[in-house]
């Protein structure tokens, strides 16, 4: 018997933002949770394919609602993470209550980022190299705008909200260069992606220790989905439509890879499973696929004294103080 899908709760009132939506993980992870009774905001950078994501959604929630069944709502955000004025802009709509019709937030996924690495050093707008601005620096400047003073105020992010940062296999596998984040001293795409996965991991894990010294009963802790594919994934029209080609070659890599929907389970039980706790790392049971279990991160990814370097550094670089 297949453990797919995972049991969710009742989500009926609770709200959700989701980071990068539009595809991929982000959008199983969101369409679970609209599933489930949730509002849920989906961000990205492109409005048309995160109103086609969006559409898809509220299509099989009217489905459902023919059938008796009772479904959440979805809203969309335009937000790229590798902008620090497009992060600002997004952050002042979910803090003023414009983009949750008023509602704090109960949980929020930090999933957006570059996968498909460019082969040369690219930089943001910002000047940033552009898979650190995006993976890592977007997201801290989102966490500053929401957990400052100002979010606060506004009482975004609810008392108990669980805040989920995307964590990757690629920690394991590799070096980091804490005094070269921005990688200037020598560029390559696997190192640009690992070392952001381990930028975000560390940055979480202190915001969990962070959290706590403070009393806070927010919760920040790690998912990774293992090894999730898109050949592996349902077609999903305007949102996952991989070639007959690139479907074939990953139906090959089946005892090992898993499709993106599964791959969103372990993020989907980090945020709404019962006794859950801050800083802990879920990910697939066989490690590269398999229901949602508690693993053990990248030493490198816990240690507070590479996590202060790291969270110094993404302060300086985003003008944004993540005041806990």
């Amino acid at each position: 018997m297949s453990w797919y899908p995972a049991p969710l709760p009742d989500l009926t009132g609770r709200c959700y933002a989701v980071t990068g939506a539009n595809s991929g993980l982000g959008f199983f992870t969101a369409a679970r949770l609209v599933g489930a009774g949730a509002r849920v905001v989906m961000t990205g950078r492109s409005p048309e394919r995160l109103d086609a994501a969006a559409s898809v959604i509220r299509e099989r929630v009217a489905a459902g609602a023919s059938l008796g069944e009772v479904g959440g709502s979805v809203e969309t955000l335009v937000m790229d993470q590798s902008s620090l004025e497009s992060v600002a802009e997004g952050a002042a709509r979910l803090a003023s209550g414009a983009a949750t019709d008023g509602a704090p937030l109960d949980g929020l996924v930090l999933n957006a980022g570059v996968v498909h690495t460019p082969r040369r050093r690219e930089v943001s707008v910002d000047g940033h190299e552009l898979v650190l601005a995006t993976n890592v620096l977007g997201h801290f400047a989102l966490l500053g705008h929401l957990l400052g003073d100002d979010g606060r105020d506004t009482s975004v992010v609810a008392d108990d909200a669980r805040i989920v940062t995307l964590g990757s296999l690629s920690t394991l596998l590799t070096t980091f260069r804490v005094d070269d984040l921005e990688l200037e001293r020598g560029y390559d795409f696997w190192r640009a992606y690992a070392q952001s996965k381990i930028a975000s991991a560390s940055i979480a894990f202190e915001l969990d220790r962070q959290l706590r010294a403070s009393g806070s009963s927010i919760l920040s802790l790690v998912a990774h989905p293992g090894y999730a594919i898109s050949g592996r994934s349902p077609f999903v029209p305007g949102v996952n439509e991989p070639s007959r080609g690139s479907r074939f070659a990953d139906e090959l890599q089946g005892l090992w890879a898993q499709g993106k929907h599964r791959g969103a389970e372990p993020i989907l039980h980090a945020l709404t499973a019962v006794g859950v706790e801050g800083g802990q790392f879920w990910g697939p049971s066989g490690l590269t696929k398999g229901r949602p279990t508690l693993q053990h991160p990248a030493r490198v990814c816990t240690d507070p004294a590479i996590a202060a370097p790291v969270w110094a550094f993404a302060e300086a670089a985003t003008g944004v103080d993540v005041a806990i």
